[in-house]
């Protein structure tokens, strides 16, 4: 036994091999082609816009290839973990109707058979792997102090060293004997473990990125630590043992990781595992001042993704939406298939953008409203009830006592050739239906300029004289357009137009003043179909109610 196959006994004695591991985790039966990929968020805070943006194209990229996607936590970081920071991650991505093939799936729950999917429950998989690099010379315990460490980086300085780090001469425990490695170990001081890179620094290497093409970079020189004195593993040691042994084909990640991938590669190598495909995905921007800059958790709310769901922005729309960033030919083909579902589109991960995404919340709220112009009246009716019962408690008790009639009011104007397109999210509806519901409606009998109240109140008491409940619509604006001659009014607006001297107004102006009186507003939907709703009783006192408010 020599002394690398010594020092990996000492620091590893009860584990197993590689080997054993490459049984547990068998490639997977995956027709060709296929890819595996990941989201591996940190539990340290809120699902951001971008990491639900990433997970997206993960799961595209899965699907379109009849691959695998699955979530996996990192809490290898404890001292930036947030309490129960999963159960965030887990809502963020049900709220957008996410799904996984496999992974965490809840607070200490899971599915699929190349778990544990949280990092914290790997220790035997790292430490199994740590020990093969060991016992071939690729790592070596560490005894240095954060004191030394910063001693290191303060004599680099000192002497302008171009390159700074824990490598070559200054990896100050890279050489020790193992006799002397022994003796610290078995006296109980602290080490962490590096990789004995194999890198000068000196030389470059270029991999192909799937998104960016070939990149060339400076090979890894540093001696990077693996585990921490505590066992527990860095992000960079265990994604790559996670990577491997969960078989994923495709790195999906922010391009801020491409500074890493020096790193990475040299880790794999060292490893004895295949390296992966890389896909840098650029970040989603903003424009501000003039010019982009990445969505920021601390200035902008609409980088959290709870924001979009506390306003009640449908979970399609959302979707759509990034898929119009994510991929530059969604939106043609959008044009092309307009009602089908997203998932069939054909995603590429060639047609990401290298440079950043804008989001853009007016293009949003356009598709938006452009989603819920096609929904039913059953559908809308049940989203903005599960809405509202945990953002609008006092709306949802109002509405919710008669589902019936909430329908009938969502059914205005929709399914049509040309249906609505004034509402772009839950929270709007409230104010959007107020006047049909007694509990919400608050009058208001403002007139445009060119009537008057006495003219007005003249207007509403001729069509209370043949206002009848049960006319058509076709009926029903045909009373209100003989209305007009006898008020002074033509039924012709284009002939008003032509000769605005010869009467006190249009058809519309008739119109409008009953609109006002019924619903105390200017714009409306249909309003034959708002009186039909609201039912004689109710229009009728509304009526009598603006003639009385016109005529004090």
């Amino acid at each position: 036994m020599d002394n690398n196959q010594k020092l990996a006994e000492l620091l590893f004695p009860n584990v197993g091999t590689v080997e054993e591991l490459e049984q547990r985790f068998p490639q997977r039966d995956l027709p060709e082609g296929a890819k595996v990929t990941r989201f591996a968020p940190s539990p340290t805070g809120f699902l951001h816009i971008g990491g639900l943006f990433t997970a997206f194209a993960s799961v595209l990229a899965a699907k379109e290839s009849k691959g695998v996607s699955f979530l996996r936590i990192e809490d290898t970081d404890k001292k930036r973990e947030i309490e129960d920071g999963v159960t965030g991650i887990i809502e963020g991505f049900n709220a957008f109707g996410i799904e996984f093939n496999e992974g965490v799936t809840g607070f200490n729950t899971e599915k699929g058979e190349y778990g544990p999917y949280v990092q914290s429950h790997r220790a035997e998989i790292y430490h199994t792997v740590a020990k093969q690099l060991v016992q071939n010379g690729l790592a070596y315990p560490c005894f240095c102090t954060e004191e030394d460490i910063s001693a290191i980086r303060e004599k680099q300085e000192e002497e302008g060293a171009v390159i700074k780090g824990y490598f070559g001469k200054w990896a100050k425990c890279r050489d020790l004997s193992f006799e002397e490695q022994e003796r610290r170990i078995k006296s109980g001081e602290p080490y962490v473990l590096r990789l004995r890179s194999q890198g000068t620094g000196e030389k470059r290497f270029s991999f192909d990125d799937v998104v960016r093409g070939k990149i060339e970079m400076p090979e890894n020189y540093t001696d990077a630590v693996l585990l921490k004195t505590d066992g527990i593993p860095t992000y960079h040691f265990a994604h790559a043992c996670d990577d491997h042994f969960m078989r994923v084909t495709h790195v999906v990640r922010g391009d801020e990781w491409i500074a890493s991938v020096p790193l990475h590669i040299e880790l794999f190598k060292s490893c004895g595992f295949k390296i992966l495909k890389y896909v840098h995905v650029a970040p989603v921007m903003k424009e501000d001042n003039g010019g982009k800059r990445k969505l920021s958790k601390r200035k902008d709310p609409e980088a959290a993704v709870s924001f979009f769901v506390e306003e009640g922005c449908p979970k399609e729309a959302v979707l759509e939406y990034l898929l119009t960033l994510i991929n530059s030919n969604f939106e043609d083909w959008r044009r092309a298939n307009p009602d089908s579902s997203l998932f069939d589109f054909g995603f590429n991960f060639k047609k990401m953008s290298q440079s950043g995404a804008l989001f853009d919340l007016v293009k949003l709220q356009d598709v938006c409203k452009n989603v819920i112009s096609k929904m039913d009246a059953k559908t809308v009716s049940d989203y903005v009830l599960e809405w509202s019962k945990v953002y609008d408690p006092e709306f949802y008790n109002i509405i919710s006592k008669d589902t019936g009639y909430l329908q009938s009011v969502l059914s205005i104007d929709r399914g049509t050739a040309k249906p609505r397109k004034d509402i772009a999210k839950w929270s709007e509806i409230k104010d959007s239906v107020s006047y049909l519901y007694e509990e919400l409606y608050s009058e208001d009998y403002t007139l445009p300029e060119n009537i008057s109240a006495d003219e007005a109140a003249k207007i509403l008491e001729a069509y209370l004289s043949v206002y009848d409940a049960e006319d058509d619509k076709d009926t029903w604006f045909q009373k209100i357009k003989e209305m007009c001659e006898p008020l002074g009014y033509t039924p012709n607006v284009k002939e008003y137009k032509k000769n605005p001297d010869a009467y006190k107004g249009h058809v519309g102006d008739i119109s409008s003043v009953i609109r006002i009186a019924v619903t105390s507003r200017r714009n409306t939907p249909d309003l034959h179909a708002i009186m039909s709703i609201l039912g004689k009783e109710k229009v009728t006192q509304r009526i009598k109610n603006a003639i009385d408010a016109y005529t004090k």
